[in-house]
C-alpha cells in the first residue's frame, strides 16, 4: 500500500483545525501532498435567492469564493508548521458532491475530516457531509470528531506518533480491506494493534465462554506467523453492543485510532439499524479511519 495524496476539507471550524492538524502530520510523516478544499455552498447564504432573481448571483458567488479563498489562505498560514506546504483549492457547490468528485478525480488515498459531533436522533436521521463522504468515499476517510482530543502521542524526537491501534472486525469479508489499513499503519508507526470483535447478545456463561474462545482463535489466524515477526500484536474479544464495547475498549487502552468498516447504507437504514461505525465516531475517544467496502 502506498500513501501519495491525502485530502483534507477545511470549513473553518474548531473540528477543521483538529482535522487540518492531523492531516498535517500524516503528510509530514509519509512525506506525501496535502490538499486543503473549501466549499462554498450558496445554499447556505439567505440572500442567495435574492441576488439570483436579481440577476446578481454571479457576482455573489465570484465574490464568495474570492473571500473563501483568503480565508483560507489565513486559515493555512495560522494552522501550518514548517515542512508541509498543502495545496490550496476553493470550489463552489454541494460540499459531499465536490469532496467525492475530488477525491475520485485526482486519486486522493485519504480523505481527514472533522465532524460536528451531534448528538440524538438527527445524526442517523439528517446525516452530514461528512457521513455521506465517509460512506461513499472512493478511499478511507479519517474522522475527527472532537477538538479536544489529544489525538497523538509525542516522540522523543517532537514529531506525532501512533502508538496504539484499534482494528475492530465482524469477521465479515468487509472487514478484510480494513484488516490491511491496520496493518499497514501499524507497521509504519511501530505501533500497537490490538484485534478486537465483539459478540452480540445476552448468553449464558458457558456458552459465552465457547465463543469468546472459538473468536479469539480466529482473531489470532487473522494475522500470519510472519506478519507476527514484525509487530506489535494482541486480541482482545468482548460481549454486549458493539459501539458501546469499542467505545469502552478505546478508552481503556487509551487508544490513538480506530480502524473499521463502513458499510453504504442511507439515512433509513440509519434510523432503523443504527451504524455501529458512525456511533463509534461520534462517541468515541480517538479519531476513525472508515473504510467503505
Amino acid at each position: 500500500m502506498q500513501l501519495q495524496l491525502i485530502l483534507c476539507p477545511v470549513d473553518f471550524s474548531d473540528f477543521s483545525v483538529s482535522a487540518y492538524a492531523y492531516a498535517l502530520t500524516l503528510a509530514e510523516h509519509y512525506k506525501v501532498r496535502l490538499v486543503t478544499l473549501h466549499v462554498v455552498e450558496l445554499s447556505k447564504y439567505p440572500y442567495a435567492d435574492y441576488a439570483g432573481a436579481t440577476g446578481d448571483l454571479a457576482d455573489l458567488s465570484r465574490a464568495l469564493c474570492e473571500g473563501g479563498k483568503a480565508k483560507l489562505r489565513e486559515f493555512v498560514t495560522k494552522h501550518s508548521r514548517q515542512g508541509v506546504e498543502p495545496q490550496l483549492v476553493v470550489d463552489q457547490g454541494n460540499a459531499s458532491d465536490l469532496i467525492l468528485s475530488f477525491a475520485q478525480t485526482h486519486n486522493v488515498d485519504l480523505i481527514v475530516m472533522g465532524t460536528h459531533g451531534r448528538r440524538g436522533f438527527d445524526r442517523f436521521v439528517l446525516g452530514s457531509t461528512t457521513d455521506r463522504v465517509m460512506r461513499r468515499a472512493c478511499c478511507p476517510v479519517q474522522v475527527v470528531s472532537s477538538p479536544a482530543h489529544n489525538i497523538m502521542t509525542t516522540g522523543p524526537d517532537e514529531k506525532h506518533r501512533l502508538s496504539r491501534i484499534l482494528y475492530c472486525t465482524d469477521f465479515s469479508i468487509n472487514s478484510e480491506r480494513a484488516l490491511q489499513y491496520a496493518l499497514f499503519v501499524a507497521a509504519e508507526y511501530g505501533a500497537e494493534l490490538t484485534m478486537f470483535h465483539v459478540v452480540e447478545g445476552n448468553l449464558d456463561p458457558p456458552t459465552t465462554e465457547a465463543i469468546i474462545a472459538a473468536r479469539t482463535e480466529q482473531l489470532d489466524k487473522l494475522i500470519s506467523e510472519d506478519q507476527r515477526k514484525h509487530l506489535n500484536v494482541r486480541t482482545a474479544v468482548r460481549c454486549g453492543k458493539p459501539y458501546q464495547e469499542i467505545v469502552g475498549y478505546a478508552k481503556e487502552v487509551e487508544a490513538n485510532l480506530i480502524i473499521m468498516t463502513t458499510r453504504g447504507g442511507d439515512a433509513l437504514d440509519r434510523a432503523v439499524f443504527g451504524s455501529t461505525t458512525y456511533r463509534v465516531i461520534q462517541l468515541g475517544p480517538c479519531p476513525v479511519l472508515s473504510v467503505h467496502t
